[in-house]
């Protein structure tokens, strides 16, 4: 019981730390979550044969509440594009349901390493953004169809909402950021939604999981990060106009690029 405080008060405090730093810089709070998880889970006895599983599975269920909370004050600004939704949503309940079961299919280690590799590529683009010219136009159907696959695949096996990849691929397709961003917070709640369900799904006879989990999902770390990030995601939007953002998005890059090769070397 006492370790289970523990866990609720530790990921309380990190989940003030990601919902500030979400707000301030705009990042995902998976890239913290995830590498926080894989430190604080095995207290709880969770096997290192399903920690990297349960870390992302969690990580990615935080996401539903917060992306939907984005979403509508998004929608509230007319900023979705609601009519994309046709040709990529059947492509992104696809790939975000996959994920937990191609997940599964990785052993736990393999799975720690292209994570890490996936950090310090987001660390990278976080440091030297790529921007998109915006000068395409979106593609066929079925190209949206295979795109949504890839990128809601990408996403829930790394347990992030797929911000980083679907918003620098719509404004290529000529969308406007502030279309790419609205719709992209749309499709991260429904990412997080149906690949919580196929983490649930894939995890539900999984063995060696604690008594406090839902399939991969650790429930104290999900309501703990989620109280206290959708607490200090406001605070750390207020500070963004008076702190010095792009620094602090460089320094924070170079920590990920530290914690990514720590996780490859480890």
């Amino acid at each position: 019981m006492e370790t289970l405080l523990l866990i609720l008060a530790i990921c309380l405090a990190l989940g003030a730390i990601v919902g500030f730093l979400a707000g301030l810089l705009g990042i995902g709070g998976g890239l913290i979550i995830v590498p926080a998880l894989l430190y604080i889970l095995p207290w709880v006895g969770i096997s290192s044969s399903q920690l990297t599983h349960v870390a992302i599975a969690t990580s990615l269920s935080t996401i539903i509440l917060t992306s939907l909370a984005s979403a509508r004050a998004h929608n509230k600004q007319g900023n979705i594009p609601w009519p994309l939704f046709k040709p990529i949503l059947p492509g992104i309940i696809v790939g975000a349901v996959s994920a937990g079961f191609v997940a599964e299919m990785i052993p736990s280690e393999q799975l720690q390493q292209v994570f890490a590799i996936f950090v310090m590529l987001m660390a990278i683009q976080m440091a030297f953004p790529f921007k998109p010219k915006g000068e395409g136009e979106l593609p066929s159907t079925a190209i949206l169809f295979v795109v949504s696959i890839l990128i809601a695949l990408i996403a829930g096996m790394m347990g992030i909402g797929g911000g980083v990849l679907l918003v620098p691929f719509l404004s290529f397709c000529g969308l406007q950021m502030k279309q790419a961003v609205g719709f992209s917070s749309a499709t991260g709640f429904l990412i997080a939604i149906a690949g919580s369900i196929g983490y649930i799904i894939a995890g539900i006879n999984a063995p060696d999981l604690p008594t406090g989990t839902l399939g991969f999902i650790y429930l104290p770390a999900l309501f703990g990060i989620i109280i206290s990030s959708m607490i200090f995601a406001p605070i750390g939007v207020k500070m963004a106009s008076t702190l010095p953002t792009p620094i602090l998005k460089k320094a924070f890059a170079g920590l990920l690029l530290v914690v990514g090769l720590k996780m490859i070397l480890s």
